[in-house]
């Protein structure tokens, strides 16, 4: 359109042979001043062209942040899972091992209940048959001895007797630095395993945790000989000999 009405205005006002005979200066003064607008517009269409496509360009990064940020947040979920999981698997074999580890704290209690309690080895009045009976009974009921242990100490009113009930020979010294050493590693795994500690205050609690705080406050008083694991061992061999 503006070729047009440039044409029409050479036609009318000059005429093509005067326009073709204008000095050099003369043309280029006309043909600057004639495109001047068609260069001034290609500049705004330039301009305009150029911020579409900034707009274009700004929408596909934020675009491209979104779909970012989704793929981080499902990661952050799928990470998420796989901790819990993992916390789940965790806490699953902990306990099936607890009650492994129950049951073999309740047998340490048994031989230390024994070891004071026992009508024929100890100072206590249990016969074998009631050992018997309570050996049976503890399959079933791992905090049976540890209860025990603590209604007979709880009936103590010598500190001198309630010391020698975990500490009073080498034998029950063993038992008790194994029922301790034990109880110890469960806390550890309890804790591994549980960030808020409820099995933690769920076992210090128990039956099992009740006499191990019984056994810590008498063993700081035992003799080193007495009160170090390692001194003492912490296993019993039934043919005569200790280990560790």
């Amino acid at each position: 359109m503006w070729l047009v009405l440039g044409f029409a205005y050479v036609s009318e006002n000059l005429g093509w042979l005067t326009f073709t005979t204008l000095p050099a200066d003369q043309m280029g003064s006309f043909l600057e001043g004639a495109f001047a607008p068609l260069a001034f517009l290609w500049l705004v269409i330039g301009y305009f062209l150029q911020q579409k496509e900034l707009q274009q360009n700004t929408e596909a990064l934020r675009a491209q942040s979104l779909q970012i940020e989704r793929t981080a947040h499902q990661a952050a979920i799928q990470t998420d899972r796989m901790v819990a999981g993992e916390i789940y698997t965790r806490q699953e074999l902990f306990m099936q091992m607890l009650e492994h580890v129950r049951a073999q704290l309740g047998t340490i209690a048994g031989l230390l209940f024994i070891s004071s309690q026992s009508s024929v080895a100890g100072e206590g009045s249990v016969t074998p048959e009631q050992q018997a009976m309570l050996f049976a009974g503890s399959k079933d009921d791992p905090h049976l001895f540890p209860r025990e242990l603590l209604t007979v100490h709880a009936q103590m009113d010598d500190d001198d007797k309630a010391y020698a009930l975990f500490y009073g020979t080498a034998i029950r010294a063993r038992h008790s630095n194994n029922f301790s050493e034990t109880f110890e590693k469960l806390l550890r795994q309890a804790s591994d395993v549980d960030n808020e500690g409820m099995l933690h205050d769920s076992l210090t609690t128990s039956a099992h945790g009740f006499l191990y705080l019984l056994i810590q406050r008498y063993r700081a008083l035992a003799p080193s000989e007495l009160a170090d694991a390692d001194a003492t061992g912490t296993h019993v061999d039934f043919a005569g000999q200790t280990s560790e």
